[in-house]
């Protein structure tokens, strides 16, 4: 990954700059009324009509709407008979059922590294127990994969096998808060034996009680509730098919001169630059052929 070495403001400056270099005229708050296909595209705005032989639609899609985000994208897209795949929000943090917030009130604000699975994805990165759920980077990572009514599972001891662990300390006096302090931030691992631990000292612990420990430790099984949905979500899952689209170009398969790129279009990637590089490889792609 790669970051500024001062602001974000860098990267838009450098946009603006290549932009102006390629006399491209920008127009803000600009709303679109229509879009007609008659001998190439015509655009009606509140600025004006604008006509074209190639249209290119990169609206993005419904993720922070606090900025602006709409479903016009897909709009045009089924104006023109383009499927669409259901959307949902993705890279978002889970909340929980208020049960199980109360249950884990004491863990708000921990962050840990583990491993999270759901389905057939794992990720191995921290997560942040939140006041209404679950976050950081793996949770993120996995709620692309996640349905709703699926269980996560949480790998608390990624590096350990923590059976063995156990067992090894099975006869002595400590207790399994400081045990599993060592492994795991201590305020976390005090908290979470109060709720897990089958007993305060491993010396108590039968080998069944330690098996379905270590099962805890290692395969947590937390059910969320849902999401926080678009407003939180760092991209959009689902969007205009990619079998509508020449992968080559972008261009719809079935209305030549019409173009979908960037966030719109039914692609996802993971944390790390992944969807700021589609956008522009996508925007690329199709730059080639309007």
């Amino acid at each position: 990954q790669l970051f500024c070495d001062g602001s974000s403001r860098q990267i838009i400056n450098l946009l603006l700059a290549e932009c102006r270099d390629a006399g491209v005229e920008i127009r803000c708050s600009c709303r679109v009324r229509s879009v007609e296909r008659a001998d190439g595209f015509r655009v009606e705005t509140d600025q004006g009509t604008f006509t074209s032989a190639s249209l290119v639609v990169a609206t993005g899609g419904l993720s922070i709407p606090q900025l602006g985000a709409t479903d016009f994208g897909y709009k045009i897209a089924r104006q023109f008979n383009l499927r669409i795949e259901p959307t949902r929000p993705a890279l978002v943090p889970f909340t929980l059922p208020a049960g199980t917030q109360t249950q884990l009130a004491e863990l708000s604000g921990i962050s840990l590294d583990a491993l999270v699975s759901c389905r057939d994805a794992e990720f191995r990165e921290n997560i942040l127990i939140t006041h209404r759920g679950l976050s950081g980077p793996a949770i993120l990572q996995v709620s692309s994969y996640w349905q709703p009514g699926d269980a996560v599972y949480l790998n608390l001891l990624p590096e350990e096998n923590a059976e063995a662990m156990l067992l090894e300390h099975q006869h002595s006096e400590i207790e399994s808060a400081n045990l599993l302090g060592h492994y795991l931030p201590r305020r976390f691992a005090q908290a979470w034996c109060k709720l897990y631990a089958p007993a305060k000292s491993l010396k108590q612990l039968t080998e069944r009680d330690i098996k379905e420990f270590a099962e805890k430790l290692q395969r947590w099984q937390i059910t969320p509730a849902g999401t926080e949905g678009y407003k939180k979500a760092e991209v959009t899952a689902g969007g205009v098919a990619t079998s509508e689209l020449s992968s080559r170009t972008m261009e719809a398969t079935h209305v030549p001169g019409l173009f979908f790129i960037g966030e719109v279009v039914d692609v996802t990637g993971h944390l790390g630059g992944y969807n700021f590089q589609w956008a522009w490889a996508s925007a690329y792609a199709a730059g080639q052929f309007v």
